[in-house]
């Protein structure tokens, strides 16, 4: 098989050929991200490997290596592109004027994203392969968190939610949600548990918390 390797083009392109050059090397570059993703889930963690990711993808291993600078580097890209992926999803839906609606909608939108991207979910909050995020890759992170604070923050302006720290009340939230979700992952609780109502009866238990006691006319889903 003649591996493919287009770092090696020919000299002084035509601005075409740079164009094109630069579509395979983005077309490699999510190959061998989507080959890391389905060799991590399919053979676990000890599995991954360069050569492995190399192979699932079909390239050379020298790929892997001019692209990510290693394995640490494409579980760092999974982790980066995890919550690309899961900041994508909580932004979906259209924002409403209903800032309690869009609070629920986000919640939901993160059990479905930790549900149906287990492996993107396992490299960003269980570790399940040792990382030490880039500084960089902690601040993309962090994008998601803040994502969660200005929504909460709208709410607060609007009178729905009692005044108080945005990051921190957010922290508190994520912190909720992910426990909840990490416990249906792993399938703990007696047989039959509908983790979805679980999963919709705590995040509006928070939202009842967090608002100003009753409030006439406004009912938290």
């Amino acid at each position: 098989m003649v591996e493919l390797d287009p770092a090696a083009a020919a000299p002084d392109p035509a601005p075409d050929a740079d164009r094109n050059r630069d579509d395979v090397i983005d077309h490699v570059r999510v190959t061998l991200l989507r080959a890391a993703s389905e060799v991590l889930a399919a053979e676990g963690p000890a599995a991954l490997t360069v050569r492995r990711i190399a192979r699932a993808a079909g390239v050379s291993t020298m790929n892997v290596y001019s692209r990510f600078g290693g394995k640490e580097g494409v579980v760092e890209h999974l982790y980066v592109e995890g919550f690309t992926r899961l900041r994508d999803a909580m932004t979906d839906d259209a924002e409403t004027d209903d800032p309690l609606l869009d609070l629920v909608r986000s919640g939901q939108a993160y059990r479905r994203f930790a549900l149906t991207h287990p492996t993107y979910y396992a490299v960003m909050f269980d570790g399940v392969i040792p990382l030490q995020p880039s500084p960089t890759a902690v601040e993309h992170a962090s994008g998601t968190l803040r994502l969660l604070a200005d929504r909460l923050h709208r709410a607060m302006d609007a009178g729905l939610l009692a005044p108080a720290d945005p990051m921190t009340t957010a922290a508190g939230v994520w912190a909720a949600c992910h426990g909840v979700v990490s416990l249906e992952r792993k399938a703990v609780g007696p047989p039959g548990l509908d983790w979805a109502e679980v999963y919709d009866r705590t995040c509006a238990a928070l939202l009842a918390g967090l608002a100003h006691g009753h409030l006439p006319g406004h009912h938290v889903p």
